[in-house]
């Protein structure tokens, strides 16, 4: 079944609900990996026709996704990327690490969007961004679907060169991004996790040989109640 294209359709709205002149859409990728960060892209795009073929990242091959994010660098308007470590996804929770690494990406853009469409029903954002979210958004909403391919291609490339480094060989990085795959399993299983590995998630249960490495992050009340207060975390 033939997918329809995005169009600027849900930004046309937020200009006209809410006198936003800038509107960025935002999409993550990286949340269910078990190595890596997530990364969250923030794309601006105007009113303009977009590339050919664009849509959402995951309907697309490797190759027509790089041929595709090297046209869309050129095409948008402004874009930045954002990041939360796997410390930091450890440390604050997904939810948290989401917010976070959007942030990043949204104030890295040259001007600060006046909305921003948010792919999913969730919204991580909250106060004080005006936020629309879209269910699958990145197959319906033109700058969002240009986040989903930039934000795809730059964290599986970053991915790629970790996994040709000598201590992350044996991963599979190249082919699996830090997501779960037998050759991801087999080389947990001989070798443990790398610096590189979320050591919160649940897949070092399976693992006895290294489960006593799991970190277990503390509530959020009770990291509040811990720190006198002052954290603050979304989670």
């Amino acid at each position: 079944m033939p997918y329809e294209p995005p169009t600027h359709s849900v930004e046309r709205s937020l200009r006209a609900t809410t006198g936003a002149k800038i509107v960025a859409g935002v999409d993550e990728v990286g949340r269910g990996a078990w190595a890596g960060p997530v990364t969250v892209c923030a794309a601006v795009t105007g009113l303009r026709r977009p590339p050919a073929g664009l849509t959402d990242s995951k309907l697309l091959t490797p190759k027509r996704r790089g041929e595709l994010a090297v046209e869309l660098e050129k095409w948008v308007t402004a874009y930045a990327l954002g990041e939360a470590s796997p410390e930091e996804i450890d440390e604050l929770g997904m939810t948290a690490a989401l917010r976070l690494a959007a942030v990043r990406a949204l104030e890295g853009l040259p001007v600060r969007p006046d909305a921003v469409i948010l792919d999913g029903k969730h919204d991580y954002l909250g106060s004080p961004w005006t936020v629309r979210t879209v269910i699958k958004g990145d197959q319906s909403c033109i700058a969002v679907a240009a986040a989903s391919v930039l934000a795809k291609v730059q964290r599986d490339a970053m991915m790629a060169e970790l996994g040709a480094g000598e201590d992350c060989s044996a991963f599979g990085f190249g082919a699996n991004a830090g997501y779960p795959s037998p050759v991801h399993k087999a080389a947990l299983e001989e070798r443990g996790p790398t610096p590189y590995h979320r050591l919160s998630w649940a897949y070092l249960d399976a693992l006895p040989r290294w489960r006593h490495l799991k970190k277990v992050r503390l509530s959020a009340e009770a990291a509040e109640l811990e720190s006198g207060g002052q954290l603050g975390f979304d989670f």
